[in-house]
């Protein structure tokens, strides 16, 4: 497979535009040979795999591999909705269970930067069940054996590896960037990279050149 140069420094397998970060390609660089060896090492906090060119965080615990620091992730605080009162909670109807979650991925031209291609018309909303303790958001890779749960191949600003979803105790999921080349905007805010978010039914987060990403409970 031909790769070419990003003006970034990755190694692209599009010739337009980077397939790891989206960046627009100046000119068409001689091609290489595709690397398909990848270092692994194995997290000595967690003993999760972690590809030693991806980070110095482990995206699981955040273990520093070069400090050796086993500090904790930390988690955001996000300004909460104005409360109700106590007499219209009186009123209000129990809402149902949550018997599960999904995500609902949509194409929202709006997010478009002046650099970024036209985006996919036409595209109904994908729709992906959170079925796993931890989710991956990025893109398939074959030669990096990366097959994330939410596969957003569409959109060549989506890191390979972007960010995780994991589930928590009480069954809701935090949303954590894990060092992505374009970011993750939260409520409108980039995220620092392994911070966990706490998400809520109905929260929505952006990231690629104009992808939107909203959370909803299954009841």
């Amino acid at each position: 497979m031909p790769i070419y140069q990003c003006p970034k420094g990755h190694e692209s397998t599009e010739s337009d535009f980077c397939s790891e970060c989206g960046a627009k390609i100046l000119g068409i660089a001689e091609p290489k040979i595709a690397k398909t060896t990848v270092n692994i090492e194995t997290c000595p906090a967690c003993s999760a795999p972690h590809e030693v060119d991806s980070g110095d965080y482990c995206e699981i615990c955040g273990y520093n591999f070069v400090t050796q620091a086993h500090g904790e992730l930390a988690i955001a605080k996000i300004p909460q909705e104005e409360k109700v009162t106590q007499k219209q909670a009186s009123v209000s109807t129990p809402p149902s269970p949550i018997i599960g979650w999904q995500l609902v991925v949509t194409i929202d031209p709006s997010l478009r930067h002046p650099e970024s291609p036209e985006p996919p018309t036409a595209q109904a909303p994908i729709v992906f069940p959170l079925e796993k303790e931890t989710n991956l958001i990025g893109r398939n890779s074959q030669a990096r054996a990366i097959h994330p749960e939410i596969a957003l191949d569409f959109d060549g600003a989506v890191s390979h590896r972007h960010a995780l979803l994991n589930r928590q105790a009480d069954g809701t999921f935090t949303l954590r960037d894990i060092g992505s080349s374009n970011g993750t905007q939260f409520k409108g805010v980039e995220l620092k990279p392994m911070v966990d978010i706490s998400l809520q039914d109905g929260d929505e987060f952006t990231l690629g050149h104009w992808t939107r990403i909203a959370i909803a409970a299954i009841r």
